[in-house]
């Protein structure tokens, strides 16, 4: 007999590249504005803003290389980030310690329907709505550390049917990844499973269904979204 009282949800897993076996991921945090050119097109100073962050779910990442057009918006848009994935975590992990926590790195997009999230910010309520849709992280498998390195500079890049979009550099994060680990282990319990979305370049912009997206950060790997 069952000890659970409806089925239990499966375990959101990442591949890892030069292994058959998964990651499991348990929770996805986003940091927001971490590049200056992108918050400064998105309307706000860099220079004047703390780091914060916002949630997507584990379910929201997916590997499968297609992105289904979201429901209930017109205006979705394309975000190019580097993932950092935890082998480990704890709390108020000091800031030379922050790397020894990291198994590895990986592509992904943090999709937004900038429509509904527009809608929320001038309402002062979560952008959720927004943000942690259904498959609303696309994203690639995981390249370890131990094989790769920890890169903190490299083009950062994404066309849309051949055309540049966002070209950038990892050097160009205004919070370092071992500031967000450190920072974030101020306020959460860290732990292995924990993926960490660094944010993106200048340049996002709306998609259409039947868009290719081809993302690339050099030293780590490159991915290929079809919007359908």
């Amino acid at each position: 007999m069952s000890e659970y009282v409806i089925p239990v949800p499966p375990i959101v897993t990442l591949p890892v590249v030069g292994t058959e076996e998964l990651y499991p991921v348990r929770r996805v945090y986003c940091i927001g504005r971490n590049y200056a050119a992108h918050a400064i097109e998105m309307g706000h100073d860099p220079d004047r803003e703390p780091p914060f962050f916002f949630q997507k779910n584990p379910n929201n990442l997916d590997p499968s290389g297609d992105f289904p057009y979201p429901p209930q918006s017109s205006d979705v848009h394309h975000e190019a980030e580097m993932m950092v994935a935890l082998k480990s975590g704890g709390t108020n992990i000091p800031l030379d310690q922050a790397l020894d926590h990291v198994y590895g790195y990986g592509l992904s997009l943090d999709m937004t329907r900038r429509d509904l999230q527009g809608e929320q910010k001038k309402m002062g309520r979560p952008w959720e709505i927004g943000k942690a849709f259904e498959r609303s992280a696309p994203c690639g498998p995981i390249y370890p550390a131990a094989s790769i390195g920890h890169p903190d500079q490299g083009r950062i890049s994404l066309t849309v049917n051949g055309d540049t979009r966002q070209d950038g550099d990892l050097n160009q994060m205004i919070w370092k990844v071992p500031e967000m680990i450190s920072y974030l282990s101020e306020f959460f319990e860290l732990a292995a499973g924990d993926i960490i979305q660094t944010g993106t370049p200048a340049g996002v912009g709306a998609i259409e269904r039947g868009d290719v997206m081809k993302m690339e950060i050099d030293g780590v790997g490159k991915i290929e979204i079809r919007v359908v």
